[in-house]
């Protein structure tokens, strides 16, 4: 492993069995670092048990979201909601093998000293910038992005990084993330030079276009439905809410364009999955939540997508290195084996206090399995 500044830099463990010697097309078993996810939604209250369950057999780190409700502003909330996590955590599942990476709402009203006291904890990596009203719970996020300027210059003298849902509010709902990168990361990036920016869940190719021509300090997350999906499986033949998230799912120009970024190699990008679970009555509804859950079979999907894509070789740089130098931190140690071998997804799983969340390809079968060795 060597250091280059903030970023760490490691050689991918990654190994692949063929079904036979002579067919070197078909991996049978592929064996990478254990992944993280640099974007997940774990919940509140009994809902957080039941989430974990999934996600720590799956990520030895998870950058934490914060809009929880009330949200996270301060470093003692975070600090209060990791230690809940960690009590939260299914049995036999230690602190070493799962850390969540906590992070910090952003509101207009916060100040450089919770960003220096947030990172001065070691447990806080991050601050996230919700633009007010853009998605679940965001109403006490940013107003206007001056607002927090003494809080972005704090954060780029401390090293903290900025997590971004990079969509503004008063555009059509698919074409928010092009405009935001308009009208606030063309501004933000020049005048923050130094300032490690994550794009979180890209959904456009405009955004991956930016992306890549942008600084090496701003970098993205791809989830895996937007990997997978495009807008026709959401509202063709009826309206399948437990694909409803936001950013919306765009058309197939942008999927294609996500899933040549993701599997390219570049190490621009690299996982958040974005699971949001919500419990599957809110999700059916007049007005259903935003938000899909994938927690139960993340690594698998992304899996997937890179098989498809002939890209399986780079599954790991994207799942457990890229993004672990992003956020200057070592890649894990622990090591996570797949086989090619079908499963179902059940149609629901427990949400705590009796609640059931819909996961996503509820009912439908996944490709790759994770096995315990």
């Amino acid at each position: 492993i060597t250091f280059t500044g903030h970023a760490i830099i490691s050689t991918p463990l990654y190994t692949l069995s063929m079904s036979s010697p002579s067919d070197s097309s078909s991996p049978q078993r592929i064996t990478i670092r254990l992944p993280d996810d640099f974007h997940h939604h774990v919940r509140d209250g009994n809902k957080t048990r039941a989430v974990l369950e999934h996600a720590s057999k799956r990520f030895g780190r998870c950058i934490i979201m914060p809009n929880t409700v009330p949200p996270i502003v301060n470093t003692e909330q975070a600090l209060k909601y990791r230690q809940f996590i960690l009590d939260s955590l299914p049995p036999g599942v230690a602190s070493s093998t799962f850390q969540p990476l906590m992070t910090l709402y952003l509101t207009d009203k916060t100040t450089p000293e919770e960003i220096k006291k947030a990172h001065a904890t070691g447990m806080i990596h991050a601050c996230k910038y919700y633009p007010a009203g853009a998605t679940t719970n965001s109403e006490f996020g940013v107003t206007d992005v001056s607002n927090i300027y003494p809080a972005l210059e704090a954060m780029q003298q401390v090293g903290m990084r900025l997590c971004i849902h990079s969509e503004v509010t008063h555009a059509d709902i698919f074409e928010r993330e092009p405009v935001f990168i308009q009208e606030i990361m063309q501004r933000i990036v020049p005048d923050f030079p130094s300032l490690y920016i994550t794009m979180e869940h890209i959904s456009t190719k405009e955004a991956v276009d930016y992306v890549l021509s942008a600084p090496d300090n701003v970098k993205a997350t791809i989830t895996c439905h937007h990997l997978m999906y495009n807008r026709n499986h959401l509202l063709v033949g009826g309206i399948r809410p437990h694909l409803y998230c936001l950013p919306i799912l765009k058309a197939e120009v942008h999927r294609q364009a996500l899933v040549q970024a993701a599997t390219s190699g570049s190490p621009k990008f690299f996982a958040g999955t974005d699971s949001a679970p919500h419990e599957t009555l809110s999700k059916e509804s007049a007005c259903g939540c935003a938000g899909v859950f994938t927690a139960h079979a993340a690594v698998e999907f992304y899996t997937e997508t890179f098989e498809e894509q002939g890209a399986l070789d780079k599954l790991e740089n994207f799942v457990s290195l890229y993004g672990a130098q992003h956020y200057g931190l070592e890649p894990n140690t622990a090591t996570m084996t797949l086989v090619k071998e079908e499963w179902t997804v059940p149609k629901d799983y427990d949400f705590g206090d009796g609640r059931r969340v819909t996961p996503m390809r509820a009912g439908e079968t996944v490709k790759w399995k994770i096995v315990q060795e």
